[in-house]
């Protein structure tokens, strides 16, 4: 939470949908009492909206607690709960470092270098087509 100068300022982050995936981009440093309303915002936009998957860009994050990892671990536990696969997108090194030092392995938790792998990963399988299967047209 951040202070204005009626006092204090909430810092909502947006739960953005595109198609089938939830979008949650996160800049600078996330407090405790905002990732827990990430955490319950991301839960009830899962339910609320049947998604099937949920990215977490953290690209704009320099600095992740032992907190922030778990509140991590426990949205990726939430979402899978509610049948939603989560993946964390665009982790940088020194946070990733950090977590390992903190012996935080994020069970349920996928990663991705950045939120177009994401949902690339999230993606369907496209099937090819097979040989000779090509679009029949009417004569």
């Amino acid at each position: 939470m951040s202070w204005g100068l009626e006092g204090p300022v909430s810092t909502h982050v947006p739960v953005l949908r595109i198609g089938d995936v939830l979008l949650v981009t996160l800049q600078g440093e996330l407090h405790d009492k905002a990732a827990e309303q990430l955490q319950q915002d991301i839960g009830e936009a899962v339910a609320g909206s049947s998604a099937g998957a949920v990215v977490i860009d953290v690209s704009g994050v320099e600095i992740v607690d032992s907190f922030l990892g778990r509140v991590f671990a426990e949205i990726a536990a939430n979402a899978k709960l509610l049948a939603a696969a989560t993946v964390v997108a665009g982790m940088r090194p020194a946070v990733a470092i950090t977590l390992v030092e903190l012996g935080l392995t994020l069970p349920g938790l996928r990663t991705a270098l950045d939120v177009q792998e994401a949902l690339r990963m999230l993606a369907p399988p496209s099937s090819p087509l097979s040989p000779g299967q090509g679009r029949q047209e009417n004569a």
